[in-house]
């Protein structure tokens, strides 16, 4: 099964992972993995007065604090994992990086704010939920 795993850094990163752990039939050497990273876009102006390759660069640290740990923790449990970080709106790419890199499954923590706080906040989750064809297993 090919397994694209949407992750933060937070700790519903963590709650994810220790989820996988425990469920043999997701966390297997069996399984191909990708990890996905998505860093906000910071603001056109912010963009123009620092320049391209100042922005490359503070996107390029940002995924690798939360690629980096994520990573060890599966070589750790025998999971060689591909990775990839992309700039953006978190719920749209990650639709669209399942759908377009025909994955089998999407696996991400939620924080679990229920209807009324999304209605109020936005969710990750929910606009995931939304727009994507993938199937979705939400860990809160």
């Amino acid at each position: 099964m090919k397994i694209l795993l949407a992750v933060d850094g937070s700790s519903y990163t963590k709650k994810m992972l220790a989820y996988l752990v425990t469920h043999s039939e997701l966390f297997s050497v069996d399984n191909s993995y990708t990890l996905l990273t998505v860093q906000p876009q910071l603001p056109p102006r912010a963009r123009d007065v620092v320049g391209k390759e100042v922005v490359a660069d503070f996107h390029r640290e940002e995924s690798e604090k939360v690629i980096a740990p994520v990573a060890t923790f599966l070589t750790r449990h025998g999971i060689n994992a591909q990775s990839m970080s992309k700039v953006g709106h978190a719920g749209e790419i990650i639709s669209k990086t399942a759908e377009s890199g025909k994955f089998d499954l999407v696996v991400m923590g939620s924080h679990g704010h229920g209807t009324l706080g999304n209605l109020v906040m936005g969710s990750v989750a929910t606009q995931v939920l939304a727009n994507c064809k993938v199937p979705l297993l939400l860990v809160r």
